[in-house]
């Protein structure tokens, strides 16, 4: 059995080889820059010198995750971790849906038109143009401060307050990505068989209830794909946005594991230590895909494998 399968499979190659040459730059990629620095996680379980290399530092078990478990940061960067990836679930995951459904709704094409391209336009700024932007909004003399004193409140700067941190973090994540998340959602409802439309109406169905019946039905499998990969990247809450926008005041709020990885990786030098944190981040994201698929295939019939 085993011997047809490759036989087939040489076969294919030596028939599609062109095809198959064209995958190659890709595979190469991907060994170059995700399989091959796996063997760097090696450092984790090291006292890592970079006098003595790699394979000459010596080993230190699971020390360094022992550490990390005790630390005094272990609860505050697995709190905020949690609870931004939370907040960006609950809140940034529906709203692309929101505004497809939404979208798909208007038949003004110039209005739909111009609210997409408004829309995307904040996903192809740089991120660090965008934090620039945030700190301008959210300062003492910037233009929500402008607003809060127009209503008689008093001007703070909003992110030196640790409460508003997560706040400001999830809503400008949402004004920066719901235009470019909402382009998935769009082409998987021009799939939709617009015969089911038509029953729907000769039915008596109005537009709610045709969205409930076949319009959201239709675009579930969308859904739970997205969501499963949504659920796998939880514990890696991008560290570069926080880092741009965070300060030592807000830490209690703002400081998240990958946050953390990198101020004692990069800044103190300490690479095992950021090592074993970073991999026991890459292990809780790794079961929490395997835990999401296998719920979605069981109640759902849809998952990624």
């Amino acid at each position: 059995m085993k011997a047809n399968v490759i036989m087939h499979v040489l076969f294919d190659v030596r028939k599609n080889k062109y095809l198959y040459m064209m995958l190659l730059p890709l595979i190469a990629y991907y060994l170059l820059f995700h399989y091959q620095p796996m063997y760097g996680a090696i450092i984790a379980f090291k006292d890592f010198s970079p006098r003595l290399g790699i394979i000459g530092s010596p080993w230190s078990g699971l020390g360094h995750f022992v550490d990390f478990f005790q630390g005094a940061y272990f609860w505050r960067t697995i709190r905020n971790t949690f609870m931004i990836s939370f907040y960006d679930l609950i809140f940034g995951f529906p709203a692309p849906i929101i505004l497809a459904l939404l979208l798909n709704e208007v038949k003004a094409q110039l209005f739909k038109r111009t609210v997409q391209t408004i829309t995307y336009l904040p996903h192809f700024i740089s991120l660090v143009v965008i934090c620039g932007m945030i700190k301008d909004f959210t300062s003492s003399s910037g233009v929500i401060n402008d607003i809060i004193a127009f209503f008689g409140g008093e001007r703070i700067s909003l992110l030196l307050e640790p409460s508003l941190f997560r706040t400001i973090y999830v809503s400008t994540d949402i004004w920066q990505s719901i235009g470019w998340g909402t382009i998935i959602y769009l082409a998987a409802l021009t799939g939709i068989d617009q015969e089911q439309y038509e029953a729907a109406k000769i039915d008596g169905a109005g537009r709610w209830k045709q969205m409930m019946h076949i319009t959201i039905p239709g675009i579930m499998p969308t859904i739970m794909v997205l969501l499963i990969l949504n659920l796998g990247r939880m514990m890696n809450l991008g560290f570069e946005k926080i880092i741009l926008l965070y300060n030592p005041g807000v830490y209690e709020t703002a400081d998240v594991i990958s946050s953390y990885v990198y101020r004692v990786g990069l800044q103190d030098f300490n690479y095992s230590f950021s090592s074993a944190v970073g991999l026991f981040n890459s292990a809780i994201g790794f079961i929490l895909v395997i835990s999401s698929n296998w719920i979605s295939r069981k109640h759902n019939d849809t998952s990624l494998w």
